[in-house]
C-alpha cells in the first residue's frame, strides 16, 4: 500500500467517524426532542383539562345564582300540584267505594233498593258533581304545573351539562336564547325584555356553551341596572344572520362602561362589583367560548347610556 492509498483510507476512516458521531448526536437530539414534545403535549392536555374544569366550575357558580330564582319558579306550580294531589287523596276512598258499589250492583250482589241507599250515602259524603267537574280540572292543573317544572329542570340540565365531554353538534341558537330567558325570568322580572329572532340556520356548536353565553350576557345586562338604579330597564336580545355569521346581540340601557372597563372586561377576575359579589370570570368565559367557536366579540358601550355586545359565530352546518 503506497502513501496515497494510506492517506485515502485514513481520510475515509475520519469521515466515517465524523458521520457516526453526527448520527449519534442526531439520535440523542431526536430523543431529547421526542421527550420535550411528549412533555409539551402532556402540558397542553393538562392545560386544556384545567380550562375545561375552570369553565365547569364557573358554570356551577352561575348555576348557584340561577337556582335562587328558579326555586321560586318551581315552587309555585309544585305548590298547587301538591294541593290538588292532597285533595285527590281525600276523595280517593269515596271513588273506590263508588266503583266497588257499582261492581257489586252489576254482578247482582246488591239489590236495587240497597244500591240507591248506598249511593245516596256516598253522595252525601262527597258530591259526585265535584268528581265530574273539579276532579278533571285539578288533574289538568297538576299536569300543567308538573310540565312547567319539567321544562325548568330541562333548561337547567341543558345549562349545567358538562362542556368537557360534549361534542359540537348541530343545534339551534334561538333555542339557547329562549332557554336562557326562561332560566333568568325571575332575575329579569323588573326589566322589559325585547326579542327579535330572525330565521337562522342550525349551526355546529357546543349547545351548553351557547346557553352559557346567553346567560352570562343577560346577567351582565341585568346587573348594569344595579349600578344605575334605573326604573325603565330595557334589555334587547337579538339573533340574526350577518356576513356568513350568526349574531347574538344583547343590548341594555343600563350604566354603560368606561373606556378602562371596556379594555379590561375580558381579563380574568376583573370585576366592577364589590368584593364577594362576583367572580370576575363571566365575560372571560364568554370570550373563551366564542373563541372556541372561532367567533369574535364586538362591544359598544357609552357610560351612563348603555351597552351593546355582539357575539359573531361563523355559520358552520357540517362537522369537520
Amino acid at each position: 500500500m503506497n502513501g496515497s492509498d494510506s492517506g485515502f483510507e485514513q481520510a475515509f476512516l475520519n469521515e466515517q467517524k465524523k458521520r457516526l458521531a453526527a448520527e449519534s448526536l442526531l439520535k440523542d437530539k431526536s430523543r431529547v426532542l421526542v421527550a420535550i414534545n411528549n412533555e409539551l403535549q402532556k402540558k397542553i392536555a393538562d392545560l386544556e383539562y384545567q380550562q375545561k374544569m375552570f369553565i365547569q366550575t364557573e358554570k356551577m357558580a352561575t348555576l348557584g345564582t340561577l337556582c335562587a330564582g328558579v326555586a321560586h319558579e318551581i315552587n309555585n306550580p309544585l305548590a298547587y300540584a301538591m294541593s290538588n294531589i292532597e285533595g285527590l287523596q281525600q276523595v280517593a276512598p269515596n271513588i273506590f267505594a263508588l266503583l266497588e258499589l257499582n261492581d257489586q250492583y252489576l254482578k247482582g250482589d246488591v239489590a236495587s233498593r240497597d244500591y240507591k241507599i248506598e249511593l245516596a250515602l256516598l253522595n252525601e259524603r262527597q258530591r259526585f258533581s265535584w268528581i265530574g267537574c273539579d276532579l278533571l280540572e285539578q288533574i289538568d292543573d297538576s299536569v300543567e304545573g308538573l310540565s312547567r317544572i319539567k321544562h325548568i329542570v330541562h333548561n337547567l340540565l341543558n345549562f349545567a351539562h358538562p362542556s368537557i365531554s360534549q361534542d359540537k353538534l348541530q343545534a339551534n341558537v334561538i333555542e339557547a336564547a329562549n332557554n336562557a330567558l326562561k332560566l333568568l325570568s325571575s332575575q329579569l322580572k323588573l326589566c322589559k325584555i325585547k326579542t327579535h329572532f330572525d330565521s337562522v340556520p342550525n349551526i355546529i356548536c357546543n349547545l351548553s356553551s351557547i346557553n352559557q353565553i346567553f346567560v352570562n350576557l343577560l346577567m351582565n345586562a341585568s346587573q348594569a341596572y344595579e349600578f344605575k338604579n334605573a326604573k325603565n330597564c330595557v334589555i334587547e336580545v337579538n339573533v340574526f344572520e350577518v356576513s356568513g355569521h350568526i349574531c347574538i346581540e344583547v343590548k341594555d340601557n343600563g350604566c354603560g362602561m368606561s373606556e378602562y372597563t371596556q379594555a379590561h372586561m375580558f381579563d380574568p377576575f376583573y370585576t366592577t362589583k364589590d368584593i364577594g359579589q362576583g367572580t370576575g370570570m363571566g365575560m372571560t368565559l364568554v370570550y373563551a367560548m366564542v373563541r372556541d367557536h372561532h367567533g369574535t366579540i364586538e362591544v359598544n358601550s357609552v357610560l351612563d347610556e348603555g351597552t351593546s355586545i355582539r357575539c359573531l359565530l361563523p355559520i358552520k352546518t357540517e362537522a369537520s
